[in-house]
């Protein structure tokens, strides 16, 4: 696993995308074109967090495999082993789904 080798630094969080739906729930192929921009990624590594005013360190709020609701733009695209992977601060996340 390409994430095994990459640890992000600090309140980084490094997410993979969900992939976008190609057919709706009625069967009909939808082009590249009108596919939303996926919002949705599972965290499959994360910092050690920041180092608030005080000196202490604060946790990231994630833990890997759950899976997080994402801003429409932001993140730094990191390739790693042909596969996309996004690095987003801890506090850019908007939220986590609950299971």
């Amino acid at each position: 696993m390409a994430f095994r080798k990459f640890l992000p630094l600090l309140d980084r969080v490094l997410v993979e995308r969900l992939t976008a739906e190609t057919v709706t729930k009625g069967g009909i192929m939808l082009p590249e074109k009108s596919q939303g921009k996926v919002l949705q990624a599972t965290v499959v590594a994360v910092g050690p967090g920041s180092v608030n005013q005080k000196g202490n360190l604060q946790p990231i709020s994630v833990k890997v495999g759950e899976k997080v609701l994402l801003p429409e733009y932001g993140g730094t695209k990191v390739i790693l082993d042909d596969k996309d992977y996004f690095l987003f601060r801890d506090g850019d996340i908007l939220g986590k789904y609950m299971e």
